[in-house]
Formats: structure tokens, C-alpha cells, sequence
């Protein structure tokens, strides 16, 4: 792409004023961090492949704020991203992610063996398991800014490498723009598929063009290791499986998540990262370890205590409906997984959401019997 952005030079026809956005009635991170001083300044600004403000902010523009959760407002189109507009990443990055300076430094740890317990959830309350990340893949722009063609690299790059997985990993690759509708049925029914995005957060931000060229999803021949291609991110890794075994599920993923990192790094396409961000992806929000562990658990009793909102904060936790981000709550059963992304390793995070979702099957347990549960509250952690 050129380095010359004709689009964006034509909008410096108008004054910054007549450009900036009406923000008045927005509560995400974005909206909280921008001015009109800040647009004028970075406005003209772009990265090597092209990206502009304008193209950061959209879906923050565009959506105003969530029922459930304070969307981040803004999206990278490329790795230089963060550094050409860190003047309003990097104060949306210490908004949403507690705190975390710009002189701060990541840290990673994908030994499972480091994990405290986490084969004893109970499965009477803890229904399913997962542990999801994304990856880059340096040398490319992400999915809200990337061409077709560069779509379609990381596709064919993709499936070479997964491809070379053996044992326990080895699977298949679905492109969905190829299935059948039986195999379209099975990855349903498997709760795999990812379809077409309908949510305006990511339809704004670019990621739902040319849809469904050039994404697809690999599950290996267990369907408890899965990896998806081209939506959100270039890659979305995960792990998975029924009760509350998150040892097991956390060992899978980072196995598996380590050897791929390899693949591609045999390939002259190592992810991207940096000692500061940690993991380079699309949303500012999943920077660093990018990483969601996640269990879908019932608790229908301290769900409805007026108690519940702070617990969870207190524990770094956050819920969500079963179906995902834009879904509430059925019959008592959440979506729990880790607040954080960055600034906590793995290894911490997954271990937040196992001592946490044990805190919460206790409290559960505790009413469900007609007792107190306030001596269970723990401090802020």
C-alpha cells in the first residue's frame, strides 16, 4: 500500500473540529482518552501500511458503550499500531488493563506445571472448560486493516503449519467457505463454529470484509484443541473440554500453543511481541498474554445477590452470557472467566479464575443451604 494516503489527505481540506467526532454521549476507553487536541495532533499521522486515526477509533465511534462490559473503543490495523498512535493507546491500554505503564514490562509463562490445583472444580457446577489466546503473525496487517491477499497468505500459512501437529494435536482444517452442511452442523453442534460477524463492535472495526474468504477453523481429532483462522485475530487459540479439569485444559494449551509458535517461527513468520505488550493482537484489550480462561458455571443463588458484582471484581473475574460478549445469563449459568490480559502471566491468570470459581461454588453451596456466605469474601486481589 502506499505510503502516500490520499483518503486521509483529503480530510486535512477540513479543520480538526469539523472532523472530530461527537463523543458526548460515549463511556468507552477511547472516548474517555481522546480530545480534540489529541485528534488535531495524531489526525494526519498513519502507519507504514496506511492506518489512520480515524481507522483506530471507528468502532468506538460507532458504538458508544456495552450493557454488560466497557468496550476499549479502538482496534490496531498493524503491529507499528501502538507506537504511532501510542499517545492514545498507551493511556487506554493503563485505563483498561489497571494501571499498566508505558515503561512496564510483560511477562510470559506457559508452564502448566506451575498451576496450583485446578483438576477439582466441581462439575456438578462447573459445566465446561476453556482457555483461549490469540496470535499475530508478524509481517502481516491484522483483520480490520489486512487485503485480501494477505488474508489469504496467513490462511495457506496457517494451514501448512497445522498440518505438521501430530499426536493428540493432529486435526483437520475447515475453510468455511468449503463445508458441507453436515460438516457445517457438526462444528455447531461442537459449539466450534465462529459465523459471520454480527456483533457492530467488530462489524465497525472492519473484520466481518470479504466474508467468509480466507477463514476457516483446524480442531484436532479429540475436539479439544482448536485453532480459528482469520477472525478477530489471525489466529485464535483454544482449549477445551466438558467439567472442570481447567489442569488438563491449561497443559493442552500451552503444548500445543508452544508448538505452533515453533511452526511458524520455521516459516520466517514469528508472532508478534514485544517485552512491552507482551502479544501483539487486534483489540488493545487482549494485549500481553491474550489469554481468556474461561468456564461456564452454574450459580443461580449468589448470581441474584446484590453482592455479586463486587465479588467478582474483588477476584479480577468478569462474566458474561454463555453465547458470548453481546449475551446475558440463562438459567443461572455464566460465562466466568479473567478481567486481566496483561500484566499477569498465564500461568497467574488461569489461577485467578480457578481459585475464584472455587470462592464462587462455595459461596453457591453456602446459600444453597440457607447460611451466610460473608465470611467468604475475600480482599481486593
Amino acid at each position: 500500500m502506499s505510503s502516500e494516503n490520499l483518503h486521509n489527505q483529503m480530510k486535512m481540506k477540513f479543520s480538526s473540529d469539523k472532523e472530530y467526532p461527537d463523543l458526548s454521549k460515549h463511556n468507552n476507553h477511547m472516548a474517555k482518552v481522546l480530545t480534540q487536541a489529541m485528534y488535531e495532533k495524531l489526525r494526519s499521522k498513519q502507519t507504514p501500511s496506511g492506518f489512520t486515526l480515524d481507522d483506530v477509533i471507528q468502532t468506538g465511534v460507532d458504538n458508544p458503550g456495552h450493557p454488560f462490559i466497557m468496550t476499549v473503543g479502538c482496534v490496531a490495523g498493524d503491529e507499528e499500531t501502538y507506537e504511532v498512535f501510542k499517545e492514545l493507546l498507551d493511556p487506554v491500554i493503563e485505563d483498561r488493563h489497571g494501571g499498566y505503564k508505558p515503561s512496564d514490562k510483560h511477562k510470559t509463562d506457559l508452564n502448566s506445571d506451575n498451576l496450583k490445583g485446578g483438576d477439582d472444580l466441581d462439575p456438578k457446577y462447573v459445566l465446561s472448560t476453556r482457555v483461549r489466546t490469540g496470535r499475530s503473525v508478524r509481517g502481516f496487517c491484522l483483520p480490520p486493516h489486512c487485503s485480501r491477499g494477505e488474508r489469504r497468505a496467513v490462511e495457506e500459512l496457517s494451514i501448512e503449519a497445522l498440518a505438521s501437529l501430530s499426536g493428540d494435536l493432529k486435526g483437520k482444517y475447515y475453510a468455511l467457505k468449503d463445508m458441507t452442511e453436515a460438516e457445517q452442523q457438526q462444528l455447531i453442534d461442537d459449539h466450534f463454529l465462529f459465523d459471520k460477524p454480527v456483533s457492530p463492535l467488530l462489524l465497525s472495526a472492519g473484520m466481518g470484509r470479504d466474508w467468509p474468504d480466507a477463514r476457516g477453523i483446524w480442531h484436532n481429532d479429540n475436539k479439544t484443541f482448536l485453532v480459528w483462522v482469520n477472525e478477530e485475530d489471525h489466529l485464535r487459540v483454544i482449549s477445551m473440554e466438558k467439567g472442570g479439569n481447567m489442569k488438563e485444559v491449561f497443559k493442552r494449551f500451552c503444548n500445543g500453543l508452544t508448538k505452533i509458535e515453533e511452526l511458524f517461527k520455521e516459516r520466517k513468520h514469528p508472532f508478534m511481541w514485544n517485552e512491552h505488550l507482551g502479544y501483539v493482537l487486534t483489540c488493545p484489550s487482549n494485549l500481553g498474554t491474550g489469554l481468556r480462561a474461561g468456564v461456564h458455571v452454574k450459580l443461580p443463588k449468589i448470581s441474584k445477590n446484590e453482592e455479586f458484582e463486587d465479588i467478582l471484581k474483588k477476584l479480577r473475574l468478569q462474566k458474561r452470557g454463555t453465547g458470548g460478549v453481546d449475551t446475558a445469563a440463562e438459567g443461572g449459568i455464566f460465562d466466568i472467566s479473567n478481567a486481566d490480559r496483561l500484566g499477569f502471566s498465564e500461568v497467574e491468570l488461569v489461577q485467578m479464575v480457578v481459585d475464584g470459581v472455587k470462592l464462587l461454588v462455595e459461596m453457591e453451596k453456602r446459600l444453597e443451604k440457607n447460611k451466610s456466605f460473608k465470611d467468604l469474601i475475600p480482599a481486593q486481589k
